[in-house]
């Protein structure tokens, strides 16, 4: 049975499911319908950072226009451009024994696309949640769903998988940001 986390809320992986090699990181959501125009094109990221919080270079940014870390590490499986049915909207996979000694955290975000633009934010959407599969087994070993009523946000960071005394941890964050993409990649050290 997985376990249901709350914001802030932490637990230790590798004492949790010995032996996880590979897990699929689920994230999914719903958007309000209203007369805005334009469709919603949410955005799952991972961002590789250093132990001083911020990625080492370009490539330690997995998203939907660089699907595969370097390392074979991180994996996106694709953009979803519409969010509609049922399940993960969005997956990235993640391969622990892949990661490089100089990566302590993922950071699992995700963004609304042209956000300005179109007028939309986190208010809009609904039933986020992040959930996180044992590849090898199928199953469900946690999941966060995203309670807070969030209003100007445009980009959120939905967890963070990090190296604590050779151990991997996961931390639900459920953190806003506004300025989207652009704001997300500046706090974890990209130029945009």
């Amino acid at each position: 049975m997985a376990i249901n986390l709350s914001k802030g809320q932490k637990i230790n992986l590798t004492k949790e499911v010995p032996g996880l090699k590979e897990a699929i990181i689920g994230l999914g959501w719903d958007t309000n319908k209203y007369s805005g125009g334009y469709d919603f094109d949410l955005d799952a990221s991972a961002f590789l950072v250093g132990e001083n919080g911020r990625v080492n270079d370009d490539l330690d940014f997995v998203f939907y226009n660089n699907l595969n870390h370097p390392s074979g590490s991180v994996t996106h499986t694709g953009d979803n451009r519409t969010g509609d049915g049922d399940g993960d909207d969005e997956e990235i996979i993640i391969d622990f024994s892949k990661i490089p000694d100089n990566i302590g955290k993922i950071a699992i975000t995700v963004t609304i696309h042209e956000a300005v633009q179109r007028s939309q934010n986190f208010g809009q959407v609904s039933n986020a949640f992040v959930r996180l599969v044992d590849k090898e087994t199928g199953a469900e070993v946690l999941r966060y769903d995203l309670s807070e009523d969030f209003s100007i946000e445009t980009a959120l960071v939905f967890c963070e998988i990090y190296r604590h005394n050779g151990e991997w941890k996961f931390s639900a964050v459920g953190s806003g940001f506004q300025g989207g993409l652009a704001a997300l990649c500046q706090n974890y050290g990209l130029e945009v």
